[in-house]
């Protein structure tokens, strides 16, 4: 995984929510058919235009609501290189990581613009604004989260771990 990851924003506000990220309507398609429609009833541009590495920047408790995790799966099926908000719903937070998708929180989100391009530099827990010019601080993703976001998630993650360390039933304790 990079350790600075740079795109185009894409900018919403306060309070979106999973239904929002990922329409309830369409749980029942394909994560592939379903993204189709995502954040649809925001921006319906959104899924046709957003480019891979493109960031999603947002206000303060970005992904509340259900805890399925078809709206980060979403997200990272159409690419999306990292999202960013003032703070996260924590079960969308923590179901971004298990799919694989880079979560920060930065107070400063308010500065950010749609189409600004930025910088995350996720070891030193900044944001460079390459249009404006500035630098936010942001948070930093746990060494023990990173590696999860590094082999793409908690899925590919555990069976990396038992390929490696396969179960021998014969030495429990």
């Amino acid at each position: 995984m990079k350790k600075i990851l740079s795109g185009k924003v894409w900018k919403y506000g306060d309070n979106v929510n999973t239904d929002i990220i990922s329409p309830p309507q369409y749980m029942e398609l394909s994560i592939a058919e379903a993204s189709r429609q995502a954040m649809s009833a925001v921006d319906p541009a959104f899924a046709e235009d957003v480019k891979a590495g493109d960031i999603v920047v947002a206000g303060s408790n970005f992904g509340s609501g259900s805890s399925r995790e078809t709206s980060p799966l979403t997200l990272k099926y159409l690419g999306v290189g990292a999202v960013v908000a003032k703070f996260f719903a924590r079960i969308f937070y923590r179901n971004a990581i298990n799919v694989g998708v880079v979560a920060l929180e930065c107070p400063e989100t308010d500065r950010i613009e749609k189409d600004d391009v930025i910088e995350i530099h996720l070891e030193e827990g900044i944001i460079v604004n390459k249009t404006k010019n500035e630098t936010y601080p942001c948070s930093k993703i746990p060494e023990h989260l990173f590696s999860l976001l590094e082999e793409g998630g908690l899925v590919p993650h555990l069976k990396k771990e038992l390929t490696e360390t396969p179960c021998n039933p014969d030495s429990r304790t």
